[in-house]
Formats: C-alpha cells, sequence, structure tokens
C-alpha cells in the first residue's frame, strides 16, 4: 500500500515534518511511504535573496511528483508552509494542475490529509489546513486529521504546534525554530494513523 507524501518546503520546517510522516506511515505493516515534492517557481535569484537555496539542498535529492504517482497511491499526505492563511503559491501551482486527475475521478476515495508550518503562534496553521481540504473535497477524497489520541496537541506546558485538523510546526518569526520533538510525533502519530485508514478502506 502506497501512502504519498507530497510536500513544499522553503527552508526545511515542512521537509523535517514530512520525514516523520513518513516515518510514521512506515510503522504499518505493508505501508511504503513515498517522498516528493512539487515543483519549485521561483527563481534561483529570488531563492538566493530570500536565503532559501541553501536549506533547499538538503531535500533537492526528492523527486519532483507527478500526476500518475497521485492517481497510483492509496492515500496522500500533503505538508505546505503558510502563506497568510493559506497553502504556499508551489502548492497551490501544482493543485491547479491536477484536473485531468479531476476529470477521470482519479482520486476519489482516497484518502487524503495535510499538515503545515507557520512563523508565528497563531499564523493561520489551522485556516491553512481547513481551506486545504476545500481542494481534497472537490477531488472525492476522504478527509483525516489529527484525533485527540494524540495527546500532545493538549500540552499546555510549551508553545507547540498541532490541532484536529492536522500536525504543524511554528517556525519562528525568522524561521530560527525546528520542528519540537512534540510536534514531530504529531507528525508520525498522523502517518500512522493516516496509513492504517488507507489500509482497511483498501481491504
Amino acid at each position: 500500500m502506497k501512502v504519498l507524501i507530497l510536500f513544499y518546503s522553503m527552508y526545511g520546517h515542512i521537509y523535517k515534518m514530512a520525514e516523520a510522516v513518513a516515518k510514521g506511515v512506515n510503522e504499518v505493516s505493508t505501508a511504503e511511504a513515498i517522498l516528493r515534492r512539487v515543483p519549485e517557481t521561483l527563481s534561483e535569484e529570488i531563492l538566493n535573496k530570500m536565503k532559501a537555496s541553501e536549506a533547499q539542498k538538503a531535500f533537492s535529492h526528492i523527486p519532483v511528483c507527478t500526476l500518475d504517482e497521485l492517481a497510483s497511491a492509496d492515500a496522500i499526505i500533503f505538508g505546505t508552509p503558510t502563506r497568510f492563511g493559506n497553502m504556499c503559491g508551489q502548492m497551490r501551482q501544482f493543485l491547479d494542475s491536477t484536473g485531468s486527475l479531476w476529470a477521470q475521478a482519479a482520486l476519489v476515495g482516497k484518502v487524503g490529509s495535510v499538515f503545515t508550518s507557520s512563523n508565528t503562534q497563531h499564523g493561520g496553521q489551522e485556516s491553512t489546513i481547513l481551506s486545504f481540504y476545500n481542494t481534497l473535497l472537490h477531488h472525492g477524497m476522504i478527509i483525516v486529521g489529527l484525533p485527540y489520541t494524540f495527546q500532545g496537541q493538549m500540552r499546555i506546558d510549551e508553545i507547540t504546534g498541532s490541532s484536529p485538523y492536522g500536525a504543524s510546526t511554528i517556525a519562528g518569526p525568522k524561521g530560527e525554530r525546528m520542528p519540537s520533538e512534540n510536534e514531530l510525533e504529531a507528525a508520525r502519530f498522523q502517518g500512522r494513523h493516516v496509513a492504517k485508514i488507507a489500509l482497511k478502506l483498501t481491504g
């Protein structure tokens, strides 16, 4: 059973979360995590000015996703940073290219889930995931979030990401904060949870 983890990461925060999601998926018998990224739409010049080029080298070996890989996956877990309370433009552009899959009903009945990051504690993590689900519902996907059986999202002893809608991390105003252990565990939990449900649906 294939679980595709499709992400965009600029400074590595979402990539770290994607790796944790993949670990969770691979803990489920017969499930295989497949990491893919969406195409970059910014020029190298812009990425250099944003000081993102060096960070992106860490995951440049991850192949760019094809539409066929979406269609062949049993479940898809999407990872995107927050941009003003919505998904990033790179992810939006990729999803806007999936019209042929929609026309073929190629994603209907597949499990879909989302994780995210934002610079600040209230930077739109929940709205990004919820608005992302609109696209998945148009594709006929079955939405799976992060249930409260992951009790790490109820912690009050630290500032932490994650909600019932999906795992998330707080990157800090300058991107200086990498995912905490609690946030990574949320991502692992989400990966396991999605894989278990997809396994049941695939029989």
